[in-house]
């Protein structure tokens, strides 16, 4: 059996970023063999945090997607630590990149962002940050296919291979069946506007 590998990058055009931000999904979980008919799914933005040990939600996400508490658990954060809610949810990642059965707390986050993405999620795949020419950009594949060793490419120059360049034309490297031009280009381009 061949498992498919979905990845996406996130690029931030004004420099050098702080934090990693993100667009997800998010919905009650659910057997994939059987969706609910009224599955509420909504849009929210969605920090990636790799000192979080689980993933969170805030409690506009618990209402506005109708879940259910699976429990409780003791949490600790930079206000001490508390009893808290947990759920059950599917979390829906750029570029149907799916993190389904996940156990997420209930949480307060800053801002107008309502989840966290921790290394519950992250520790499922791969993860890499770069910043070259002083721009950010965040890169993230499941399932996890090999390991990324920047420092072995310092001392092995033969590792270091040209990257071959993507012409419009050609299949979408994210392995969606579409042309470049119709896929991650017309999308890392909508990112770069912003």
């Amino acid at each position: 059996m061949v498992t498919k590998i979905n990845a996406f990058t996130r690029s931030y055009n004004k420099g050098i970023s702080r934090i990693l931000i993100s667009n997800v999904y998010v919905s009650e979980t659910y057997n994939t063999l059987n969706r609910p008919k009224n599955l509420i799914i909504k849009n929210y933005t969605a920090i990636w945090d790799t000192g979080a040990t689980n993933s969170v939600v805030t409690k506009k996400v618990v209402m506005e997607c109708k879940l259910w508490p699976s429990g409780m658990t003791k949490v600790s954060h930079a206000g001490g630590e508390s009893i808290t809610n947990t759920y059950f949810v599917n979390i829906y990642l750029p570029n149907k990149v799916e993190a389904c059965g996940v156990r997420v707390t209930e949480g307060i986050l800053i801002g107008n962002v309502n989840v966290l993405i921790g290394m519950d999620i992250i520790s499922k795949g791969d993860f890499a940050v770069t910043n070259k020419n002083k721009i950010t950009a965040f890169s993230f594949r499941i399932p996890s296919i090999q390991c990324i060793d920047f420092a072995n490419y310092l001392y092995e120059e033969k590792s270091i291979k040209p990257i071959k360049e993507i012409g419009r034309n050609d299949p979408c490297p994210c392995g969606s069946g579409k042309k470049f031009k119709y896929c991650c280009l017309k999308k890392n381009n909508k990112n770069l506007k912003k």
